[in-house]
């Protein structure tokens, strides 16, 4: 997985007001009727409520702050990050149910992030499951951590906790609710997507909560494939040397087999979700390029894909073998992982061919993201063809396409799928999602029409395009099954996002359509507007500058533009420029031209398509963005790189004009 749907490596940092910020990854509004009540603690009784420490820190109620009323729960004592309060919830939640658990926190002094989360346990074997992420909580304000819990498994032990992810200071919590919607039934009555799209098979990233009661129903209906999302990755298989454990990815598997599911195994190496033993040396220190560290650190690759890919044989027909090992920055384009940095390319040719070895019936994947980006997928088409005339048995790319309403272009994507022809071998759309969002400081409340409708021509364009290249593309796959638990509600920055074919209570969407029937697309939206909240980011240790524009220009002129940064980190910058049609007569297509004085470059840029030569900059629109009313308006995002400054750029003109810059 995962792939960073890439708007940005760096989240738009916003500074938390005096009053109290509300971080929610919560289900649609529209689409949660009358929940049902089942845990309240508002610590107004002057107990504990139930909620006790995760270790020997001190719980105790507190009239010091409030959220609501004059009680709260104080937590001190706290001697590591992941200590916090918890509370027994095992007669509470009910398997297959999804719950939406809201709690309040507010650091005593300081500030640091906090998490939400939930510890189960089945034989005896711990399970952490993250409802919210890393979410900034100071001691100036109440922040709201609210998410979606759905219990997939029977366990012995089941408990709601708060921590933090590096201070050990005390902090509050209040007015905690856990709820419910009452499941809505399956639409029966709808085409199956596997039974419309019949060129190749159409899979889902999936967890344990998709394999049970209307979830389950709603997979079967249509999808022909699944891919664990987490539960075959290192971590999850074998979190300590030689110790193999399969009790998070051996239901998923029998559940395939029992309702002729094909599986895609998702992942045998990542740079990601390793544990840090793999990388750790006889020595006890990190590996670095010696000969021994290289030979003991493919020794334990080998060990591991041996017992993993043997472990399911051929229940499962294809793996990712490695996982996101591109990094475009580079001159030679390897990215400079652990793996990388200590074996060279040894491990990918060390990785096929123990893979071929041990499932000589599956097709053998090299899987990545932002493949449609040319600079990425040059590279990654060179090391295949290199890896390939050695003998490395390499039997598909996969794209993970992670995207959003706004990017790649059609044409990109396209380039992308001939690429990868004349080398002979499979293609796979692995990830696929569509993010409603176009910027990391955008944060809706509820979807809006617009973007939704977007989404669906988006899904519908894509879906044409696969299936034009039905002797190429062996299978697409998306990354999940409904709205209701999908990765990008806390990345890149926690708010509620909406890129699948179904909602939150797993109804079909315009997305669906357009993938099964394009003629039902609705075609009357509302605009869409962010709302209030603020968003936050995930990655805590990005400076960020704050958005920067050039002062408004006088005088008049047919068009306008406001550029500004949403985001800086060291070598590396995220902008939004928005083009404005204000003149008289509507723009049929558009080219927007400017130039960088400061030595920046466009690595990558979504609703449009760029060329840049030396300082000069021309974007021209985008199939669906290219028609401007007068008084319209279009906005496009990029990342660029920088070193030492980082200007805006100080004038704009569209098809020769000369802009407004606002």
């Amino acid at each position: 997985m995962r792939a960073l749907p890439r708007l940005a490596i760096a989240a738009l940092l916003v500074a938390i007001p005096a009053a109290a910020v509300t971080v929610t990854v919560a289900a649609h509004a529209a689409d949660d009727p009358t929940p049902i009540t089942v845990l309240t603690s508002d610590f107004e009784d002057g107990t504990v409520q139930g909620w006790s420490g995760r270790s020997a820190e001190t719980v105790a109620h507190s009239t010091a702050q409030a959220h609501g009323g004059t009680g709260s729960l104080l937590v001190s004592g706290r001697t590591a990050a992941w200590q916090g309060p918890s509370l027994d919830v095992l007669g509470t939640f009910e398997k297959g149910t999804a719950y939406t658990i809201s709690v309040w926190v507010r650091m005593a002094s300081g500030s640091d992030n906090a998490r939400l989360s939930v510890e189960r346990r089945a034989g005896g074997v711990a399970a952490y499951d993250q409802v919210v992420g890393n979410t900034a909580v100071t001691s100036g304000s109440w922040v709201n951590l609210t998410g979606r819990y759905t219990l997939a498994s029977d366990v012995e032990f089941l408990r709601v906790y708060v921590e933090t992810s590096s201070t050990t200071g005390s902090l509050h919590i209040d007015d905690v609710t856990a709820s419910y919607v009452p499941a809505l039934p399956i639409q029966t009555g709808i085409p199956s997507v596997k039974d419309v799209v019949t060129e190749f098979p159409v899979g889902a990233a999936i967890t344990g909560a998709e394999i049970v009661t209307e979830h389950g129903q709603l997979l079967n209906k249509h999808f022909d494939s699944v891919t664990p999302g987490n539960a075959l990755k290192w971590d999850a298989t074998e979190p300590s040397e030689n110790n193999f454990t399969y009790a998070q990815a051996d239901p998923l598997m029998a559940y395939a087999k029992a309702n002729n599911l094909a599986v895609r195994g998702h992942t045998l190496v990542w740079h990601n979700q390793t544990p840090s033993w793999v990388f750790t040396g006889a020595d006890g220190q990190p590996m670095t390029a010696t000969a021994e560290d290289k030979e003991l650190l493919l020794a334990r690759l080998e060990n591991h894909i041996r017992n993993v890919a043997a472990h399911y044989g051929t229940d499962i027909g294809v793996w990712d073998v490695v996982n996101e090992v591109i990094d475009e920055s580079q001159s030679d384009g390897n990215r400079r992982s652990s793996w990388y940095n200590v074996t060279g390319l040894d491990y990918i040719r060390t990785a096929f061919r123990v893979a071929r070895e041990v499932a000589p019936h599956a097709k053998l994947c090299i899987n990545d993201y932002n493949t449609n980006v040319a600079a990425k997928r040059d590279h990654l088409f060179n090391l295949v063809s290199t890896l390939k005339a050695e003998g490395v048995p390499i039997d598909c790319v996969g794209h993970q396409m992670h995207i959003n309403v706004n990017w790649p272009t059609i044409a990109d994507t396209e380039s992308m799928l001939t690429k990868f022809i004349p080398l002979n071998i499979d293609q796979q759309i692995t990830e696929m999602d569509v993010s409603i969002y176009t910027s990391n400081s955008e944060n809706f409340t509820t979807p809006p029409a617009d973007r939704l409708l977007k989404q669906a021509y988006v899904y519908r364009d894509m879906f044409a395009l696969f299936r034009k290249y039905p002797a190429e593309i062996t299978s697409v796959t998306l990354w999940g099954l409904a709205d209701d638990n999908t990765w990008l509600d806390t990345f890149p920055v926690t708010r509620k996002d909406a890129p699948l074919l179904f909602d939150t209570r797993l109804q079909a969407k315009q997305a669906y359509w357009g993938v099964v029937d394009p003629s039902k697309i609705e075609t009357s939206p509302s605009p869409s507007s962010p709302s209030a909240s603020v968003s936050t980011s995930v990655s805590p240790s990005v400076s960020v500058s704050p958005s920067a524009s050039v002062s408004p220009s006088t005088g008049t002129s047919a068009c306008a533009v406001t550029y500004r940064i949403t985001g800086s980190w060291p070598g590396g910058f995220q902008g939004e420029v928005k083009v404005g049609n204000t003149g008289t007569t509507a723009l049929t297509g558009w080219n927007l031209n400017w130039q960088f004085t400061g030595g920046q470059k466009i690595t990558q840029l979504w609703g449009g398509s760029p060329v840049q030569t030396g300082a000069a900059v021309t974007v021209t629109n985008a199939s669906w963005n290219g028609n401007l009313p007068a008084g319209g308006s279009t906005t496009f995002g990029f990342l660029g790189s920088w070193t030492g400054t980082n200007p805006v750029p100080a004038a704009f003109t569209v098809n020769g004009t000369a802009c407004a810059v606002l």
